[in-house]
């Protein structure tokens, strides 16, 4: 419940009509349509759109392991845009790597869907910061 609750409240991701499909410990998935207004001048989402949602997929799935009073941050996060993000759809599959008190080590990868064939655009790592708000 709190990270749909989370989820719900985040502006951005209802601002980009993001979805949060899939939950567990440790895991999230997070989908978002690519639209016109997301994509770049080629047509492709905007990478700027792959990193949001690979963010939010990966901090999901650190917030998924925390204790109910305790929030995450992200402090830092690197992406690979390994190609580009064509499709209908951006799926976002975060996980966490390692758990800790202090730091939560975090990754995602990202697929653009349609076509019928899912293509892996992009790979993230990255830290989350549990923090008490």
């Amino acid at each position: 419940m709190k990270v749909e609750a989370s989820f719900a409240a985040q502006g951005l991701m209802r601002t980009l009509g993001a979805e949060l499909t899939d939950l567990g410990q440790g895991f999230c998935t997070v989908r978002v349509p690519i639209r016109p207004e997301t994509g770049q001048q080629h047509g492709f989402a905007h990478a700027g759109l792959t990193f949001s949602v690979g963010d939010s997929a990966a901090g999901y799935s650190a917030l998924s392991v925390m204790p109910a009073d305790v929030e995450v941050l992200t402090s830092e996060m690197k992406i690979h845009l390994i190609r580009p993000a064509a499709g209908t759809w951006l799926r976002a599959e975060g996980k966490v790597i390692k758990p800790g008190r202090r730091l939560c080590v975090v990754s995602a990868d990202v697929y653009a869907e349609g076509d019928g064939a899912d293509r892996h655009v992009a790979t993230l790592l990255g830290t989350m910061v549990p923090t008490a708000l």
